[in-house]
């Protein structure tokens, strides 16, 4: 099954998933409703259309996580009235990821149509982080290959202070968790509009290997 890589990075990314009211929160890592999102901005699918969101949400997702970046918090205040509210924005600064999406390559092949010529603007988790680089690569992105052997094949995006890289791929229902590796879970697999934000929970295979060369250029 092919897989198309993309790559997340910005000075600013905001991953939330539980996010309510005024804590808004940040994941680790991207979110697949989150990266769904942005791809549905590329293509100029709206948040209801759930017709056109729906085959977006049956590609199997998965992150390499090259620099974890730092957990930053913003302090907002607003007035409402004569009370003020307070709220708190949790994002993470400097980090870099490859991003992977498996499924249908006619879908693959229009995904990474739209990334470089998207319909809407696209940003990592809020309006005002905008990638520092293009989401696509230059020479192409897709790949003949599982996710898996997609995302450790292809060079480090950025230097880390780690001397590893962490992944969270999503698991198939047939694949045991190999040894060395943990088996967790993300609630951000959309099972409507994300106009709705209703999301269940996807198992992830999770584990770390060495950092892998830097790509050139």
């Amino acid at each position: 099954m092919p897989t198309l890589l993309l790559r997340l990075q910005a000075p600013m990314q905001s991953w939330g998933s539980r996010s309510r009211f005024d804590d808004r929160d940040t994941e680790l890592e991207p979110t697949k409703s989150g990266v769904l999102g942005l791809v549905a901005a590329a293509l100029g699918v709206p948040r209801d259309n759930w017709t056109e969101l729906e085959p977006l949400t049956r590609l199997r997702f998965g992150v390499r996580v090259d620099r974890e970046g730092v957990p930053r918090t913003d302090y907002h205040t607003a007035q409402e009235g004569r009370a003020t509210a307070v709220t708190r924005r949790h994002y993470l600064a400097d980090a870099a990821f490859l991003v992977g999406l498996e499924g249908d390559v006619t879908l693959l092949r229009r995904i990474e149509d739209a990334v470089r010529n998207p319909v809407w603007t696209l940003f990592l988790g809020r309006k005002s982080f905008l990638p520092t680089r293009p989401l696509f690569f230059e020479q192409g992105g897709l790949r003949e290959a599982s996710l898996e052997d997609a995302l450790r094949e292809h060079p480090a995006l950025a230097s880390g202070d780690e001397d590893t890289v962490r992944y969270v791929i999503e698991a198939l229902p047939s694949t045991p968790t190999a040894p060395g590796r943990a088996l967790g879970a993300r609630t951000d697999q959309p099972m409507g509009p994300f106009s709705r934000r209703t999301y269940a929970a996807r198992p992830v295979h999770i584990w770390t290997e060495p950092h892998p060369a830097q790509e050139v250029g």
